[in-house]
């Protein structure tokens, strides 16, 4: 049975396309709400880490490329260019409701070795300095992921809430959850509230990836509810374009879909 009072270890996943507009530049207006609905879930007890997308989107627009980049260098490169844009965005608008952040970038390699838990040391320090953690693949270095067909910061939030012993990781998508049919095809798709066995019909249900500036999509989510869900965390979708559907997720409100572990 899923019980969000009972939550209070959170990671927030924030995707390219919450971030940012189809242009590949900052969307503004949403970026401030998150981070003022986020500070006030701080605030309110919740211990919150961030896994954020987005640095490459910035890089792209920084450097001024109208396409994401198909090569692993160019990728490499917007990423270095975006990291520090987005990092100084959120260090500015978090300032602004007095929380502070740090920033964590980590490779598969780290998460998959006892270097790990030196990761876990300075996420539960930071926590207890009550700083949000902001945590994103290390793209510079990470060239396997950049790789990859489908993007994997939905299996990085993962991996980060399986090492961080969390209790809920939610991602904000542009989606409102997982429907049992494309909405965008079948007007008559419905919404699925709660899962709780990622059968193969489930994931027969997921889509390809997403949008031009972000890589993942609906399977890349899948994959991270597998991951969660067999570590005993729970998982939610919801809609990131209302940032205040994170309310309504800690008000109890039935909202986007969830995946309870087992």
């Amino acid at each position: 049975m899923f019980d969000i009072s009972s939550k209070k270890r959170i990671i927030i996943k924030l995707g390219t396309s919450t971030l940012t507009h189809k242009t590949g530049r900052l969307n503004i207006r949403r970026v401030e709400k998150l981070v003022k609905v986020i500070s006030d879930l701080e605030n309110s007890g919740l211990e919150i880490i961030i896994v954020s997308s987005g640095a490459i989107g910035l890089g792209m627009s920084k450097i001024g490329l109208s396409t994401r980049p198909k090569d692993t260098p160019s990728k490499q490169a917007c990423a270095a260019v975006g990291q520090c844009e987005l990092m100084d965005i959120y260090d500015k608008l978090f300032d602004a409701y007095g929380i502070k952040i740090g920033q964590i970038l980590l490779t598969k390699y780290v998460i998959d070795t006892p270097r790990k838990n030196n990761v876990l040391n300075t996420i539960n320090r930071l926590i207890e300095y009550n700083v949000i953690p902001i945590v994103n693949e290390n793209d510079t270095v990470a060239i396997d992921e950049l790789e990859l067909e489908f993007g994997e910061n939905d299996s990085l939030a993962a991996f980060v809430a399986v090492m961080s012993k969390s209790d809920l990781l939610v991602i904000l998508s542009d989606i409102d959850g997982l429907f049992d049919g494309n909405p965008q095809d079948n007007p008559n798709a419905k919404l699925i509230p709660y899962i709780e066995d990622i059968s193969d019909e489930i994931k027969g249900v997921a889509g390809g990836a997403g949008s031009m500036l972000g890589s993942g999509g609906m399977a890349t989510k899948i994959k991270a509810a597998q991951i969660v869900t067999e570590a005993g965390i729970d998982m939610a979708i919801i809609n990131g374009k209302t940032p205040e559907n994170l309310y309504r997720l800690f008000d109890g409100e039935e909202i986007g879909s969830i995946f309870v572990h087992k």
